[in-house]
């Protein structure tokens, strides 16, 4: 067993771009779902949405690659107006339902034959990135105590990833601060109540949506730029799972538990793999049992069982209190 080469890849999972991605995803959803109550099951869908925004107006209309991050983030905005306006006065379940659709359908959409000379189809969009590296400062890459390297495209990337995780973790802890967070905790633990002080409930709760939305086309500009490319499918059902699986394994409604949450996952997720490739390998785990074809399969499944552990034994996460976890689903 290497576990040089063990350690290295969950290091570089723990400040990786992915560790990046699912921080601001899931800060999106602590948002919405842990300080408000709100249950959007298609975070998927804003990320995919900013990430579009900047591949179209960029590779497809031949624009400014700023102009491409605004409408990325008007398309977000749009977006949780759009599922929010019709949802947002009835049941929580209501919401849970058509954020699921409207993901599955801005996925759909995007890999549709008929929208391809613009979405690019499943193949994706390319070529949008330029703008963005040429800003690139890093002129050598880095090593980290002598474990890992970057280039100097990865310190870029992560450099600007992590500065839009500090700024949203800052913003998140000014406004629960604030009595706008406050009416939000309110509204989470019994909306009614709120309303009879003279809140608009409806307006709180969009403003969160729209909020939690902006945070996850971030998710997705990141995504975009650190891949050179826009491909739908990316942006699946499992892009949610994962964003909430971090949310409760760091501790919602919590300001640091979507960042603990992500880089924990990732360290273990990537260490995982490694571990059981390894351990396939050298037939420390019987062939019969799994070969190294199955690692990817059996390291969703023990992700899945840890999860389900943590939900029965500690469901307020890490840094969670279990009085957060009140939810009016009316």
């Amino acid at each position: 067993m290497e576990w040089g080469g063990i350690l290295e890849s969950s290091l570089r999972a723990l400040v990786g771009v992915e560790a990046v991605v699912y921080a601001l995803a899931a800060i999106g959803l602590n948002i919405q779902f842990g300080y408000t109550g709100l249950l959007n099951f298609g975070q998927a869908a804003f990320a995919a949405i900013g990430a579009y925004g900047i591949a179209v107006i960029v590779a497809s209309a031949g624009m400014s690659f700023w102009l491409g991050l605004v409408v990325g983030l008007a398309a977000a905005i749009a977006l949780a107006l759009v599922l929010g306006i019709p949802t947002l006065r009835l049941r929580a379940d209501y919401l849970a339902i058509v954020t699921i659709a409207a993901a599955e359908i801005v996925r759909l959409v995007g890999r549709s034959s008929a929208a391809s000379p613009l979405f690019g189809g499943s193949d994706g969009i390319t070529g949008f990135s330029d703008t963005f590296y040429e800003l690139n400062p890093f002129t050598e890459s880095a090593s980290f105590f002598g474990l890992f390297s970057l280039t100097t495209r990865q310190l870029w990337v992560l450099t600007i990833g992590w500065i839009l995780v500090v700024l949203f973790v800052l913003a998140i802890w000014a406004l629960m601060r604030s009595p706008w967070g406050r009416v939000l905790k309110g509204i989470r633990e019994d909306e009614d109540a709120v309303r009879s002080l003279g809140k608009n409930v409806y307006s709180y709760k969009m403003q969160s949506l729209v909020l939690g939305g902006i945070a996850g086309a971030f998710a997705g500009f990141v995504y975009a730029l650190w891949q050179g490319a826009v491909q739908p499918d990316v942006y699946g059902p499992n892009f949610t799972f994962f964003a909430y699986a971090i949310l409760i394994l760091g501790g919602a409604a919590t300001v640091f538990g979507p960042v603990l949450g992500s880089v924990i996952f990732w360290f273990v997720f990537a260490g995982l793999d490694q571990l059981l490739r390894q351990a396939a390998t050298a037939e420390i785990i019987p062939t019969w049992l799994m070969t190294t074809n199955d690692a990817g399969a059996v390291r969703f499944v023990l992700t899945g069982v840890v999860i389900m552990l943590l939900m029965l034994f500690r469901p307020q996460g890490i840094l969670g209190d279990r009085k957060e976890l009140a939810l009016d689903a009316r």
